[in-house]
């Protein structure tokens, strides 16, 4: 089973993986030098853009250390960063950076934290495939549709397009992809009252797959795994794929994140193990699960903050 189809299995609830690090939020570290078998908690919430990638992480991780307990959340980009900046996780995933306001609560709150870029995502527009006339669109056309409320049918968007109703699927507003197209395409303005909106990325999938005159977006990887049923659309003629988002031509490419707590890598030997172990294997494994990943020297400036926090 790939990683996108047990991520469709589990994004509604907690996953939990056993992995090897020491105890985990709210409890000591064991204290156990890294490369020694480690045992507690290590505690991740946030983006469902993110976590494919994490799970991964987590269930390649149990190989190695299989007495750590790694929950990896899926509240979405803002509901994980509700919980950092209390204190509350040890990693926030986000596919976006974080706000000034939840930087501000953060260090209300006496949390240090270190952002990590794990990989490069492609935010792909989406259609059912019975949909043969949208192979192309433009920003322009994209910030009609979804601000627009005259826009009813394809056909308001562009003329040749048939008089065929759209129906749209989008990420909920907890979505660090919702914040992402809302400023990439929309101008930060609010989003059409009738569009369909979940946190859930499988539940936006089947929407699409199941309304012909759909239009949606949600992550590359969530595309790659379920090109059978949905079909992609240029953006000012650039295709999402490996290459256009390696290079950034793709104008809605993007870096997604993991958040650390400080205290948590200086205080936790299973955190910085986790976190070193991350940033080991996300080239490796983003790709494995549908993202693209960065270049080498990116890996190594993580390593670097990592090591800089962790007290190496």
């Amino acid at each position: 089973m790939s990683w996108m189809k047990k991520s469709a299995l589990l994004a509604s609830i907690t996953s939990v993986a056993l992995v090897g690090a020491a105890c985990g939020n709210n409890e000591e570290g064991s204290g156990a030098a890294e490369g020694d078998a480690l045992s507690g908690k290590v505690v991740m919430d946030g983006s469902s853009t993110v976590f494919p990638i994490m799970e991964a992480v987590a269930e390649e991780f149990s190989a190695e250390q299989p007495d750590v307990e790694v929950t990896v959340g899926v509240s979405g980009t803002g509901g994980g960063f509700k919980r950092f900046v209390t204190g509350e996780t040890d990693f926030s995933n986000a596919s976006r950076e974080i706000k000034e306001e939840e930087a501000a609560e953060a260090e209300a709150n006496g949390v240090e934290y270190t952002q990590l870029s794990v990989a490069l995502d492609g935010l792909s527009i989406v259609v059912n495939p019975e949909n043969d006339w949208a192979q192309d669109i433009t920003i322009e056309e994209l910030n009609k549709m979804w601000l627009d409320t005259n826009v009813k049918t394809w056909k308001d968007v562009r003329d040749e397009w048939p008089d065929e109703e759209i129906t749209f699927f989008a990420p909920g507003k907890d979505s660090g992809t919702f914040d992402f197209f809302s400023e990439a395409v929309m101008d930060k303005e609010d989003i059409r009252q009738d569009a369909q909106l979940s946190e859930d990325d499988n539940v936006l999938v089947t929407g699409v797959a199941g309304t012909k005159g759909a239009i949606g977006f949600f992550g590359f990887a969530y595309y790659v795994e379920n090109q059978d049923t949905i079909r992609a659309v240029q953006v000012d003629g650039v295709e999402p794929n490996h290459d256009t988002i390696n290079d950034l031509s793709y104008p809605l490419s993007r870096e997604i994140y993991t958040y650390v707590n400080n205290a948590s890598l200086q205080d936790k030997p299973q955190v910085a193990a986790f976190a070193r172990f991350m940033n080991e294997n996300a080239a490796e494994l983003s790709e494995e699960v549908g993202y693209v990943k960065m270049e080498d020297s990116r890996y190594d400036d993580n390593a670097a903050l990592i090591d800089e926090q962790a007290g190496e």
